[in-house]
């Protein structure tokens, strides 16, 4: 194994150095070709309008020094050499050299309409200019503004909307509302979900090969609803029959909540078995419990087809929570539920002293305004089929793509190295993964192997985008 990675190594590094001295006929040992029947030249980025600035701040090197000195030692970063990016405008970041990449995972599915929007920049600068921060003991337009704008665009009786700082926030808020609600302690999640970095949501995360195993007795992991991956195949029936099971024999026959991603992020751009949760939802809600949606990656037109995740599978929560994409960077999340439910949380003081807060309210509004704008969900369903279908067409021509799946601009590729028995391509993926970045996309990684590229860029990606992401991807598979 040892000599294994010693291998890939020096083939990423040669792979680095010929890129970067502009060589057409990549020669590198071990997993690179260079037979004539490859295009010589990489692809390139389609043009872009826009110069960014001479950046005369420490370097990459010098800043990653003082991470190591003075950040917590379990941070990590991508790459074997850490990018220094410093600039970034609408779908593209530029690093301190000023070389231009394609974002191709929007900072975690975090930046939504683009980096550095015009119409979001200004209207949290103008906010800014106003009045920073002011708690919800007083009163101020903008969370008003903004909790009537979002509940808008919520189906159903969701129309009462608490404002938080991030993910993690949020679901932890909507675990103990489904809990003080029903009466019940009991929670069920997703083997393979993700759902936060608190103590509480890495319990309900499962994913304990790289978070922390932290003992949580009151939740139990259902059996992951994967088609591709999933014992049960695309059979909604059966992996609901688990979640069942769970309440029949795990459980004194009462749950507090069922959560689940509709689209699951962290974990490799699973989308459930179609149906799944329809019938989940029945189950827990008749065990006394309520259904929580986790849209912080699904979220606001990402899928195309819909404005939420959960509306694929035609049904509607009585919980969402949401982050990321809905403050396109800053740290903002929200949690939407009924009246009744809302009103347990009443008996007590709830408070967030920056939830809400008038310049995140102001970005916030800003962001569903430019959604409905530039018309960003139409935008993903025109622009997605068209990237899936490109990857689709690798499929056929590269035996290392065993799936891809996904809806809009969520789409995930799993790599394997034995299509019939699905083994995980980990080393071919790292490997891939660097190439990447060498041609200028910066792309995200996940799923319980690390073999999955997760594509979720800014909403404003574009077909020309996607067609130079998946020529990138044949350029670099055909060399290995």
């Amino acid at each position: 194994m040892a000599l294994r990675w010693q291998l890939l190594k020096r083939t990423v590094d040669n792979a680095k150095s010929a890129l970067r001295h502009n060589q057409p006929g990549i020669s590198l040992s071990g997993y690179f070709s260079t037979s004539p029947s490859f295009a010589d030249a990489p692809p390139r980025l389609p043009p872009f309008d826009y110069q960014p600035r001479p950046y005369r701040g420490p370097s990459g090197d010098e800043v990653l020094l003082k991470r190591k000195k003075f950040l917590g030692p379990s941070l990590f970063h991508y790459y074997q050499k850490p990018l220094n990016i410093v600039e970034g405008k609408m779908q593209y970041l530029f690093d301190e050299s000023g070389r231009r990449y394609l974002d191709a995972f929007a900072g975690i599915v975090t930046v939504s309409c683009g980096h550095c929007h015009p119409d979001i920049l200004n209207a949290i600068t103008e906010q800014s200019k106003l009045l920073q921060h002011a708690t919800t003991i007083y009163l101020h337009h903008a969370i008003a503004d903004f909790a009537e704008a979002l509940a808008a665009k919520m189906p159903g009786n969701l129309k009462v909307v608490y404002f938080v700082n991030s993910g993690s926030e949020a679901n932890e808020l909507a675990m103990m509302m489904a809990r003080l609600y029903t009466g019940n302690l009991e929670m069920i999640s997703l083997r393979n979900a993700y759902h936060g970095g608190s103590s509480n949501t890495i319990g309900l995360t499962a994913l304990n090969t790289w978070k922390y195993p932290l003992p949580q007795g009151e939740i139990h992991h259902a059996m992951n609803p994967d088609p591709y991956r999933g014992i049960f195949g695309s059979d909604a029936s059966l992996y609901a029959k688990d979640v069942q099971d769970h309440i029949e024999y795990g459980t004194s026959g009462k749950v507090a909540g069922f959560i689940a991603e509709t689209i699951q992020g962290v974990g490799g751009a699973v989308e459930l078995a179609p149906g799944y949760l329809k019938q989940v939802y029945d189950i827990v809600r008749k065990a006394g419990g309520v259904c929580i949606a986790d849209e912080v990656q699904t979220g606001f037109g990402r899928t195309g087809s819909h404005y939420w995740g959960f509306q694929t599978q035609d049904v509607i929560p009585d919980i969402v929570t949401m982050a990321k994409g809905i403050g396109n960077g800053l740290p903002l999340g929200a949690v939407v539920t009924t009246p009744e439910i809302a009103s347990v949380l009443a008996s007590k003081i709830q408070f967030n002293t920056y939830g809400g807060n008038p310049v995140c309210s102001a970005g916030g509004r800003a962001v569903l305004n430019v959604i409905d704008k530039e018309k960003r969900q139409s935008h993903c369903a025109d622009v997605g089929p068209h990237l899936i279908q490109r990857l689709r067409d690798l499929q056929q021509r590269h035996d290392l793509i065993g799936d891809v799946r996904g809806r809009g601009l969520m789409v995930g590729v799993e790599l394997v190295t034995d299509r019939k028995n699905k083994t995980p391509a980990k080393a071919e993926t790292a490997v891939l993964f660097e190439q990447l970045r060498e041609l200028g996309i910066l792309i995200g990684k996940g799923g319980l192997h690390g073999n999955v590229f997760r594509i979720k860029p800014p909403m404003c990606f574009t077909k020309d985008d996607a067609d130079f992401l998946a020529e990138a991807l044949d350029y670099s598979m055909s060399r290995l």
